[in-house]
């Protein structure tokens, strides 16, 4: 979205005003809600897998619901860091994000095993991609509140404008 000022409406074609209550990311969504909707996301992809292999359109590897387990978790990783910038307690927030995270690798493990019939150890690379996603989403959640600190801080912060100086002054001795 781009917001542009008074001054500039109407003169670039591709410009627009926007309200940003009505932004997707405009609210902070329920971390286990977010969970939820992707954990079924998730079920849905791996059960066409399934009816798709059954049918014989496609060859679906063994280790796609371990794939799709990862998608999901990282989905969650991005757009919960990205929606935790609109939450008004961050320290809650980030408790049920964890939490929740916590809970969709568990669940999503558990849904990969069940349809793949694999363990993570037999998947291959996909136990260390569980850590690379994890250690992501920590990272993503980290930067999310930095950069809140940041915006909160120069709001409160109060601008004046620059003395202008006198350029004859330095010349005066």
């Amino acid at each position: 979205m781009l917001f542009i000022s008074k001054q500039f409406e109407g003169k670039f074609p591709f410009a627009y005003m926007t309200n940003h209550d009505n932004s997707l990311f405009a609210r902070a969504y329920n971390p286990v809600h977010q969970a939820l909707v992707l954990f079924s996301a998730g079920i849905v992809i791996v059960l066409f897998s399934k009816i798709v292999q059954l049918t014989g359109l496609l060859e679906v590897g063994d280790r796609f619901p371990w794939m799709a387990a990862a998608s999901f978790m990282l989905c969650f990783a991005m757009f919960n860091s990205i929606f935790s910038l609109s939450a008004n307690d961050m320290n809650a927030y980030w408790s049920r994000s964890i939490f929740s995270f916590g809970g969709l690798a568990v669940a999503n493990g558990l849904m990969a095993y069940i349809f793949s019939s694999l363990t993570i150890g037999e998947a291959g690379s996909y136990r260390w991609i569980y850590v690379v996603i994890t250690f992501g989403y920590l990272v993503f959640l980290s930067m999310m509140r930095f950069l809140k600190l940041i915006v909160e801080f120069a709001q409160r912060e109060e601008w004046n404008a620059p003395r202008i100086r006198n350029r004859n002054r330095k010349n005066r001795w």
